[in-house]
């Protein structure tokens, strides 16, 4: 197929696609208050990381005078033009959701945003106990005299920029000043009120006392703003000999990057957002005046706040695994079977006690494991440090290039370095995402090796919101391909055969290819072909040519897409045999699953891999098989699953929009995620009652002789 006739979609104004369909769930009435909050401040939060970073680099690309069309035939300026368009027409959808439906709602519900300036006299005099005893001694104003004193602000930080009456001897002369406030502060303010909860904006609050800051002078402006700064810098890493000083160098230099977006209070007058305008190099296709908070994440706290359950869903606390009794022996329980666990429906909590077992089995020789990304107050880093402190052979991994994550894993590197850990910083030109653990142990037999292959990070936090599978296996294949792919990025290696899995950037796409293709023949010789997939995004042109190709011999394809999408289903003639959906609930679908019909001997795996030129070219990733026929049930009956789901699943058209997906008539619809936690809360309670139906007498423990 020549390139100018493969049908495309843009990759951003896909992923603004994906952003529009969160705000739909904020704007769904039939859900809980809080959690639409939720939703729109995840919009929220994602709308800036795709300025931060997309829009970033886009902007990057035209300074050097790079406009090359991409794959769909746009230059880097027609892209942001049409970004620009509709990101408008997003931010004033999440306003209006904000103003004129959910605020209203929540206030009803006794949860209220509010004007300092419709206060009672007993409330405004509360707020000026807080402002005297909390805010005037931290803030700072800063006075600016000329361009060159305009203070370095934070990206996404709120300030308030404050311009004052011209003083009597310069009466043509603007005179400004900036107040940082600083993210240590809360940003809202709570207020005694007779209803549940209310509270005003710290930047309404700091406005209202803002002359005392300015004594003798008269404030005419007060106006909130925000910078977002192009956070899509990376390490040099031809020149990086010291990557973790070069990758402090890229973080301290996003704080000095050019700003990408302003946004400010919609009552900024002309001479205030001329001035911010001159000041920030800003156009006016980059400035966003907002109706409201000019940060929409500011809600989160009113999000958890407590005492409002009926507001929120009700809680879907993780179920154990029924195949791990509780205090059991992980490297029992391996050794008798692979075990699938599927999160956050199952607990996260057999993977944190595998490594913390076998930091205190004396019978575990080494440990080896890859952290991308995980949480604060992490119970895998100190149980590979004490590992390390009891004499086992730990090495990590730890990505220093994880985007947004590169300070906490410097920190988390540092303090694995000290505590004895062999850590390796990732590898010059690629970044690991592949998420694995090995575990050394001997054992009468000889030395076994424990793996823990995941799609997801080794984070307790995102492991109860994001839903991701893994394996725990000691499949012999498996152990000796873990082990060379773990050789191969710790050492000096060039790109090796395995028996089972296979290694982005070298093998995993011609892999999928091949998988792919193999459908496509068995489709040509009048056999059945099926084609299923779980992911985040699908960008990359080669598989989407390959998918193009197997719709037009006939296999049927199902994709389930969280977020962006490049391929055009339902193409006459070249993908009317693809569907694409994209389920969006209150878990963050992260896995990512693959099964091929393979002529009946059903193919399938996991992988860290999203289908997208970053994920298979330019990272290392993993594509595990999953052999164990329970373990491979289990996933190809969560595809089948989310491929069924007619409650929170929306179905890609042909033009890019996209449509809900609704039940036959007279047909209860379908939540995939409800169904997966129904099925495992109901594993789990028959996993509990089969505890009580073998007795087990207690022994007495040996006695050493």
């Amino acid at each position: 197929m020549p390139e100018t006739d493969i049908p495309l979609l843009n990759r951003e104004l896909s992923w603004i696609e994906f952003n529009a369909r969160v705000l739909e769930e904020a704007r769904d009435a039939a859900m809980p208050l809080l959690e639409r909050l939720k939703f729109l401040a995840i919009s929220g939060s994602n709308l800036d990381e795709f300025f931060m970073v997309r829009v970033g680099g886009l902007q990057q690309l035209l300074e050097e005078g790079k406009n090359t069309p991409d794959p769909c035939g746009l230059t880097s300026a027609q892209q942001l033009a049409e970004i620009g368009r509709r990101a408008r027409q997003l931010v004033a959808d999440q306003y209006e959701c904000l103003l004129k439906e959910l605020e209203p709602a929540l206030a009803a519900a006794g949860i209220r945003r509010a004007r300092v300036e419709g206060l009672s006299a007993e409330q405004h005099e509360h707020l000026e106990r807080v402002f005297n005893r909390d805010l005037y001694p931290v803030i700072t104003p800063i006075a600016i005299h000329s361009p060159e004193t305009f203070p370095l602000l934070p990206g996404l930080s709120v300030n308030l920029l404050v311009r004052l009456e011209p003083a009597p001897d310069a009466p043509q002369e603007q005179r400004f000043a900036v107040m940082p406030l600083p993210k240590t502060l809360a940003r809202l303010i709570p207020v005694p009120d007779a209803a549940k909860y209310t509270c005003v904006l710290l930047e309404d609050m700091v406005a209202a006392f803002v002359t005392r800051f300015f004594p003798g002078e008269a404030v005419a402006e007060c106006v909130p703003f925000r910078v977002t700064r192009n956070a899509d810098l990376a390490v040099r890493e031809d020149q990086a000999g010291d990557l973790l000083a070069h990758m402090r160098e890229v973080l301290d230099a996003r704080k000095r990057s050019n700003c990408v977006r302003l946004e400010a209070d919609e009552r900024i007058s002309e001479p205030s957002l001329a001035y911010l305008k001159s000041t920030l190099k800003v156009s006016d296709e980059e400035i966003y005046k907002v109706p409201g908070p000019v940060d929409l994440t500011v809600f989160w706290p009113v999000v958890r706040l407590p005492g409002f359950d009926a507001l929120k869903d009700t809680p879907w606390p993780p179920q154990p695994s029924p195949e791990i009794p509780p205090d059991a022996a992980m490297f029992d329980i391996i050794a008798r079977k692979d075990v699938l666990l599927f999160h956050p429906y199952q607990s996260f909590e057999p993977v944190l006690r595998l490594v913390e077992q076998a930091a205190d089995d004396p019978n575990v020789l080494a440990i080896k494991q890859i952290l991308y990304r995980t949480n604060e107050n992490s119970r895998i880093v100190a149980a590979l440090a004490r590992a390390a402190n009891r004499g086992k052979l730990v090495t990590a991994l730890v990505e220093l290039k994880a985007r947004f994550d590169e300070a906490r894993n410097i920190g988390w590197a540092e303090a694995l370095e000290h505590a004895g850990v062999q850590v390796i910083y990732g590898l010059k030109r690629l970044k690991v995402h592949a998420k694995v653990c090995i575990i050394v142990r001997r054992e009468p037999a000889g030395i076994r090796r424990y793996m823990h292959f995941s799609t997801g990070n080794y984070n307790e936090v995102t492991a109860r919101l994001y839903s991701d599978v893994g394996l725990m296996t000691c499949n012999d294949d498996l152990a000796a391909d873990a082990t060379a792919f773990f050789n191969a990025i710790t050492g000096y290696s060039q790109p090796i055969l395995y028996r089972k899995i296979e290694a982005a950037p070298h093998g995993l796409r011609p892999r999928l290819i091949a998988l792919i293709e193999s459908e496509i023949e068995r489709c040509k010789q009048g056999q059945k072909a099926r084609i299923m997939a779980k992911l985040n995004a699908l960008v990359h042109r080669d598989v989407i040519e390959a998918l193009y190709r197997a719709s037009q011999a006939g296999v049927e394809v199902e994709l389930s897409i969280r977020g962006v999408c490049c391929l055009r289903p339902g193409v006459p003639g070249v993908s009317e045999n693809i569907i694409v959906t994209s389920v969006l609930d209150r878990f963050l679908e992260h896995g990512r699953i693959f099964y091929f019909h393979h002529g009946g001997e059903e193919q399938v795996f996991i992988s860290s891999a999203d289908w997208m030129p970053r994920n298979l070219d330019r990272r290392v990733e993993l594509l595990v098989p999953v052999e164990d026929p329970a373990c491979r049930s289990q996933l190809i009956a969560i595809l089948e699953t989310c491929m069924q789901d007619t409650a929170k699943a929306r179905r890609l058209l042909p033009d890019g929009r996209y449509e809900r997906v609704k039940p036959a008539r007279r047909v209860k619809p379908l939540r995939s995620q409800e169904a997966f936690y129904r099925q495992a809360c109901k594993a789990a309670e028959q996993a509990e009652k089969n505890l009580y139906m073998v007795f087990e007498p207690q022994l007495p423990a040996a006695v050493e002789k």
